[in-house]
């Protein structure tokens, strides 16, 4: 994106594009901003061929521990997901909508206090359904992309795609 080149735009790079040392600082003090992407370092990413599944455990597992420790955990959703599937959750073909998916099903997980609990949901996601889940949280246009996406499902009979509130409780 060329809004953040390091080079022509080093202030708003550095305004947005953070660390984990900042995003632990900010989960402690309550200065999250309403949405926030994490992705870990090579070295605890799980990455195949050259990182640790244990470490990348111990990491995940620690960053959520800081993040429900921190003050704003009580109004928190947190996604946890990967960039490829790696064939082994795949156990019925996925929804065929476009040339570029959605594709074979990925991993997540939701641990939130709105998360449903003792809950395995099946509504069909990928992964621009956190995407879906921010639209409809802050009340925004659809991405151009994510409305062809549903047109060529409907074209082919298929429902859209879940917005991940089919796993939250978020009536109280």
């Amino acid at each position: 994106m060329e809004r953040f080149d390091p080079r022509a735009r080093a202030v708003e790079r550095a305004a947005h594009l953070k660390d984990y040392n900042a995003l632990m600082a900010d989960a402690g003090t309550g200065r999250l901003p309403p949405v926030v992407f994490y992705k870990p370092q090579g070295n605890v990413n799980q990455h195949p061929g050259y990182a640790s599944v244990a470490e990348g455990d111990a990491h995940i597992a620690d960053v959520v521990a800081k993040l429900r420790a921190g003050p704003q955990w009580p109004r928190m959703v947190i996604v946890i997901t990967y960039d490829e599937f790696g064939g082994a959750w795949d156990h019925v073909p996925p929804p065929y909508g476009d040339l570029l998916g959605p594709g074979a099903r990925i991993p997540a997980l939701i641990i939130s206090p709105f998360a449903k609990r003792s809950t395995v949901d099946h509504t069909p996601y990928d992964t621009a359904s956190i995407l879906r889940l921010l639209i409809r949280r802050f009340g925004l246009e659809p991405l151009p992309g994510i409305v062809r996406r549903d047109e060529a499902l409907a074209a082919r009979r298929e429902p859209p795609l879940g917005d991940l509130t089919g796993a939250l409780d978020l009536v109280r």
